[in-house]
Parts: C-alpha cells; structure tokens; sequence
C-alpha cells in the first residue's frame, strides 16, 4: 500500500514537472521611488513553496496551477516528505504559501491563503480565497447554495480582500457576515 502511494505521488511530481513548472525567482527588488503596481499578470501566479521540497522558495507559475505544479517547481516532494498531508490536485492562489510537510510533523502556521483545506492552520478559521464547498458549509447559515455563490463570486471577482467583501455575494447580508465573521479570513 505504502509502496502505491510513493509511486502516484511519484507520477504526480513528474506530470507536473512536464507540465512545464517555471524556474525559482533568486531575488525581488522593489524600487520604493518607482511607481508599484503590485498586481500580478492574469496568467501568472507568485507561490511561496517551503518545507520537505527539493528546493523550497518563491516560483512564478502559469496561471490555474496546482499544488503539483508548485511541488514539482521546488524540485519535488523531498525523501522526508509527508506527501499525503497535502492535496495535490488543489488549485494554487496568487501569493500563497504553500507548506509541504515532513514525515510526523504537525501544520504550521503559513502566512498567506492558509492550508490545503481551506482553514487558518492554527486558528481553525476557513480561508474564503482557498476554502471548498465542504469548508465553506462548516460555517452558520452556510449550506451548499450559499458555499457555491461564495466560490463563483470568488471565480468572478478574484480573491476577497476583506472579510466585508462576502457583503458583495448574493444573499449575504450585515446580519449574516456578523455570524461568520471571526469564522473566516482572507
């Protein structure tokens, strides 16, 4: 059984890898004279790769990557690697930090978009810009209609900046957002 899921995640690490993941970036200068525009092009996404890779640190990959693609970046999962901790198939958000963890060792907080599930490691609160449906309908009042306006508002809009932005989604209102509010993060 053990020897299956080396060899699937195996064969994750190289279709990512043929997927063509981009190079690492050595090094960001921000002129703080020039004028920053700290938007990102659409069709690229900067992800903070750290813990059991290859070689942990800051990639630039192609807009609708995966955590496969992120992994394979960072020169795939390290012999310690805890390689089912993480989902490989999940889709990676801009800015995001991604930790791949070692054998045995528990979630650490990650700075970011949160955990592979979709909640705050440490804090237990769902990240509206990584949460699916399931996290999204842990939360009060929030059922599978609700989840999934949430998820097409963030398709739509891009990713929520605020907790007050869920005001922007059909159907949620001052009342609601109160009931969710220390529940959820961006």
């Amino acid at each position: 059984m053990v020897v299956l899921v080396i060899a699937a995640l195996a064969i994750t690490v190289v279709i990512g890898v043929l997927r063509g993941a981009s190079a690492p970036v050595d090094e960001i200068v921000i002129d703080p004279t020039a004028g920053i525009d700290a938007s990102t092009p659409a069709d690229e996404l900067y992800v903070h790769v750290a813990g059991a890779v290859g070689s942990p640190g800051l990639y630039v990959l192609a807009a609708g990557a995966r955590v496969v693609d992120a992994v394979a970046a960072a020169g795939g999962l390290a012999d310690d690697a805890d390689g089912t901790a993480i989902n490989l198939a999940r889709p990676i958000a801009d800015g995001e930090q991604l930790h791949v963890p070692r054998i045995g060792e528990t979630a650490t907080a990650q700075s970011g978009t949160g955990g592979p599930d979709g909640a705050v490691p440490g804090e237990g609160r769902v990240n509206l810009n990584t949460a699916e449906a399931a996290q999204l309908e842990t939360l009060p009042r929030i059922g599978p209609a609700m989840a999934e306006r949430i998820i097409a508002w963030r398709d739509e809009n891009g990713r929520f900046t605020s907790v007050e932005d869920l005001l922007a989604v059909p159907g949620i209102g001052d009342k609601m957002l109160e009931s969710m509010r220390d529940l959820v993060t961006v």
